[in-house]
């Protein structure tokens, strides 16, 4: 399964609540701070709502050999 990594582009201040708790509930809560997900649609889902304050990265995963 691969990963993402979603990373806090632009405050949250003056957005709604909502939008606000999504951030806190993808665990985002200081500017330029990154963190890894499994990519699933749930995950999916929370980037989308906010997705105009977040920048997402798919990252490849090291094959074991």
């Amino acid at each position: 399964m691969s990963k993402i990594r979603v990373t806090l582009k632009k405050s949250p201040i003056g957005y709604s609540r909502r939008q606000r708790r999504t951030l806190e509930g993808l665990g985002l809560r200081r500017l330029n701070r990154s963190r890894v997900f499994q990519d699933n649609p749930a995950i999916r889902g929370m980037i989308q709502k906010v997705s105009h304050l977040v920048e997402v990265e798919e990252l490849k995963e090291a094959e074991d050999a």
